[in-house]
């Protein structure tokens, strides 16, 4: 099993809750026991990860390459190399994605302005893939990106139909990142983005 094909417990926005109505309402007390869950759930899963040599500044590190070579690869339409990076779901999503803006535009000018703005974990995620072996698990990170990036879209003979590639326009990212963690030699791997 190379991948669990799926992002587990896919991270979503919550509206914040004002002081009274969060220690003073059950829909509070409800939303704070989640919100504490939630945490758990993701130090336990760091935790385990830490097991492995895990550091959070090199994986960082790695994660912004990943972005930017997955981001070129996209743009540039290379499927080939683009499988070896995402995991066979999230292939099979990115090739009809290029598909679609093939038919759209000829060709996509794409390009990552360093040093990124911003990088958080937003939350770790552990799936377990044998009850009687916990050590046989998936982790999952989702990872919010701030960044400024260039874009510009040509048609057929080459004339601009979106983007200015002079221009740095803001961007907000969330991408799921996964890693075998029984797998001798296993990569971190897009698995997932989740729609701003």
């Amino acid at each position: 099993m190379t991948s669990p094909g799926f992002v587990y417990e896919p991270y979503a926005l919550r509206e914040p809750i004002p002081f009274w109505k969060r220690y003073f309402t059950r829909t509070g007390w409800r939303q704070t026991k989640e919100d504490i869950k939630s945490e758990l759930k993701s130090a336990y899963a760091i935790a385990k990860l830490r097991k492995t040599g895990y550091s959070k500044q090199k994986f960082y590190k790695e994660a912004v390459e990943l972005y930017k070579e997955i981001s070129t690869l996209i743009a540039n339409g290379d499927k080939t190399s683009l499988r070896k990076a995402v995991t066979e779901n999230m292939f099979s999503a990115l090739k009809n994605e290029i598909k679609q803006r093939e038919s759209i535009w000829s060709k996509v000018y794409w390009e990552l302005v360093e040093p990124i703005v911003k990088i958080r974990t937003l939350r770790a995620r552990l799936i377990g893939v044998d009850k009687n072996d916990l050590n046989k698990a998936f982790i999952q990170l989702t990872l919010e990106f701030l960044t400024k990036e260039k874009f510009e879209a040509y048609d057929s003979i080459g004339a601009v139909v979106a983007g200015d590639k002079t221009k740095e326009v803001l961007v907000r990212s969330i991408w799921v990142f996964e890693k075998s963690l029984f797998h001798s030699g296993a990569h971190w791997r897009l698995c997932g983005r989740i729609k701003v």
